[in-house]
């Protein structure tokens, strides 16, 4: 490979060599009978290059942020930070600003999002992969669903989604014999699968996310009651870590120490052999949700029977409350941010 003076530097006493990581310039494959510090310096270009591509990829697609270094330097300390955690944070973050109609690209680790469909969707699921092994999400790796008109798939979708059925949707496929017995025994430990049931903020730099379980107590074997009103944290969408030059866990200290006393926000519940919505939740579901994705006119012919306009819409008397946190004003009448999430909303609102 060769030690290029000019591209060479050094982070933590561990030489880093700057440039493009992919199959042709600088990393091909790890030469046989390499040194120990050879090996070591490929393993941090493959992790490098799953951690910018893979679960914490953004729009550029072809880009690795810098902050990223200061892990890969010292490979013995990667297992201690949860990355899990982290990812799903920036999962819920990108998924927050798709929702919004000025953005139409969705970022992210994408290819959990589509596991985690596919395993409780099984209507979704495509045909032909039947077979799967550890990571449960490698199960769909070939699945391409082609060049088809996004406009008629969306459609589509909404209907479908619309058409469910109770038993269309699995709430523990993660549960099942066949599953269990290619999971890694060290993830159903106690100390894992505390932090599935902690209610508590998860957290990717800048980006703080509230992981509120106790609204999905069914994928744990619950029954869901009516939930509790949302955490108002909307002030935070807006804290993506272009804001200077701050140390995150001073700046942000409230919502880091909540994090490291997660394991006093644990769930208490019973597990049921059959879980599932209570009744009670039907009924808030039925006054706050939005029950039909698609128009009306797209569910008369399938349905055979006339919708409610009050099925089809939401009122908006009838959005659910949201506690405020404590300290901190809530401007959301005063500043709409319509725009969070693109590149002119930090200039504009300043």
């Amino acid at each position: 490979m060769g030690d290029d003076p000019g591209r060479l530097y050094r982070l933590d006493g561990v030489a880093h060599i700057a440039g493009v990581i992919n199959d042709e310039e600088t990393f091909v494959e790890c030469p046989e009978g390499a040194n120990e510090e050879t090996v070591r310096r490929y393993a941090r270009a493959y992790i490098m290059m799953l951690l910018g591509t893979q679960l914490f990829a953004d729009k550029s697609g072809n880009r690795i942020h810098i902050r990223w270094l200061p892990f890969v330097a010292r490979l013995e300390e990667m297992g201690g930070y949860n990355w899990g955690s982290a990812a799903l944070t920036w999962l819920y973050r990108c998924m927050c600003r798709v929702a919004n109609r000025h953005v139409v690209k969705l970022a992210g680790p994408l290819q959990l999002l589509q596991s985690w469909i596919f395993w409780r969707f099984p209507g979704f699921r495509p045909a032909g992969y039947d077979a799967f092994s550890w990571p449960l999400a490698s199960r769909w790796s070939g699945y391409n669903p082609g060049i088809s008109e996004k406009g008629p798939r969306v459609q589509m979708a909404r209907l479908r989604i619309d058409l469910l059925q109770a038993r269309d949707f699995i709430w523990m496929p993660y549960s099942t014999p066949d599953v269990l017995q290619v999971v890694h025994l060290e993830v159903l430990e106690p100390r894992h699968t505390m932090l599935w049931r902690c209610v508590t903020f998860l957290i990717y730099f800048a980006v703080v996310e509230w992981h509120q379980v106790d609204r999905v107590l069914p994928q744990f074997g619950g029954v869901q009651p009516p939930p509790h009103p949302a955490l108002n944290i909307d002030f935070l969408m807006s804290k993506d870590g272009r804001c200077g030059d701050r140390w995150f866990p001073s700046h942000l200290q409230h919502w880091h120490l909540h994090w490291e006393t997660r394991a006093d926000h644990v769930l208490r519940f019973d597990v049921v052999a059959d879980p599932g919505p209570s009744h009670e939740f039907l009924a808030w579901w039925h006054q706050h949700g939005k029950r039909f994705l698609s128009p009306e006119m797209y569910l008369g012919d399938p349905r055979g029977i006339p919708i409610l306009v009050e099925a089809t819409q939401r009122g908006a008397g009838r959005v659910p409350d949201m506690d405020r946190v404590d300290g901190v004003p809530d401007r959301r009448r005063v500043e709409r941010r319509a725009r969070v999430g693109t590149r002119r909303s930090q200039r504009e609102w300043r």
